[in-house]
């Protein structure tokens, strides 16, 4: 089975069957299924609980999340679950002053996403992620079951930006490629699949005015962002800032410098929020890719070092 990031299954309809008697959550639990509800709450002793159609559940303490019975979890990521969805698989049921309860383990559903889909993971693989936070030196991604990833800032984009808010928001949805696998911790690159500079260039004409995101004010110019991973530069102009809407003018196109020059019109305010990605790669793997035009003096590329 596929495994996704914490909340991709709540709503679906096989789901909602599954955990709407105690008569379905039995025949889940025979067929050892993953599950997924809404955790209401998280008690003194830090057992979350699950509300379902039939009742509300109990995930013990110890079954919240991998690591939490080896003290290398902290309890945090328990708390920051309340009034989000969680995965579960049922491991029985107790009688309770109010009738049987189900109970349930998200530990061991975390522990089937790492030994059947996260240890064969290899770079270059595409998987689809959930960004779950957001830090100055990058995002970290729900990759399944509640599982992490980080994606670094500087595999974001090709065009520079200060912080991932400026292209990332918490709950968005991204596809990811696996970038590299050290001592179990996972990291992705987004900007591999955001096209190479010639397929982004080929959007833009010479002559057209169009609309960008002022990313830097030097003294020499002001890089404008055409799309993630292409921007291009415009004469300094005064009272111009770092994250302004931009109008520019398309001067001239230059792949074997990968320059684009242009010439600001306007630059205004702006609380837009950061739109979701536009991919050129949907589907892998990737073993190369190579975003400089071939001839180009300078070169961006990266290789995937896998095994097979």
């Amino acid at each position: 089975m596929p495994y996704l990031p914490e909340g991709d299954l709540i709503d679906t309809p096989e789901n909602q069957a599954a955990i709407a008697s105690l008569t379905a959550l039995m025949q889940a639990q025979a067929d050892g299924r993953l599950l997924e509800g809404r955790a209401v709450r998280c008690d003194v002793e830090h057992n979350l609980y699950v509300r379902l159609p039939c009742g509300e559940a109990i995930i013990p303490h110890c079954e919240g999340a991998l690591g939490i019975a080896e003290g290398v979890t902290k309890d945090i990521v328990l708390i920051t679950r309340v009034n989000k969805p969680v995965c579960f698989v049922v491991t029985g049921f107790r009688q309770t002053e109010t009738g049987c309860q189900p109970v349930l383990s998200r530990r061991i559903a975390q522990q089937r996403c790492r030994e059947e889909f996260l240890d064969h993971l290899q770079p270059g693989d595409i998987i689809p992620a959930r960004i779950t936070r957001l830090e100055s030196f990058g995002a970290f991604c729900d990759i399944g079951c509640g599982l992490p990833a980080l994606l670094p800032i500087a595999d974001i984009s090709v065009s520079r930006i200060l912080h991932p808010a400026d292209r990332l928001a918490v709950g968005m949805e991204i596809l990811g490629v696996v970038s590299s696998l050290d001592n179990d911790r996972i990291c992705l690159s987004l900007r591999e699949l955001l096209g190479t500079w010639e397929e982004n260039a080929a959007r833009f004409h010479i002559g057209e005015t169009v609309a960008g995101v002022v990313r830097s004010v030097e003294p020499y110019g002001i890089f404008v962002e055409l799309a993630p991973n292409l921007a291009g530069l415009a004469e300094p102009h005064p009272g111009v800032r770092v994250g302004q809407q931009a109008a520019v003018y398309i001067k001239s196109v230059q792949p074997e410098k990968l320059k684009i020059k242009l010439a600001l019109i306007d630059a205004t305010d702006s609380d837009q929020p950061p739109a979701p990605p536009e991919y050129f790669i949907t589907q892998g793997p990737l073993t190369h890719w190579r975003y400089s035009p071939e001839g180009c003096s300078r070169v961006i590329e990266r290789h995937f070092a896998r095994n097979d």
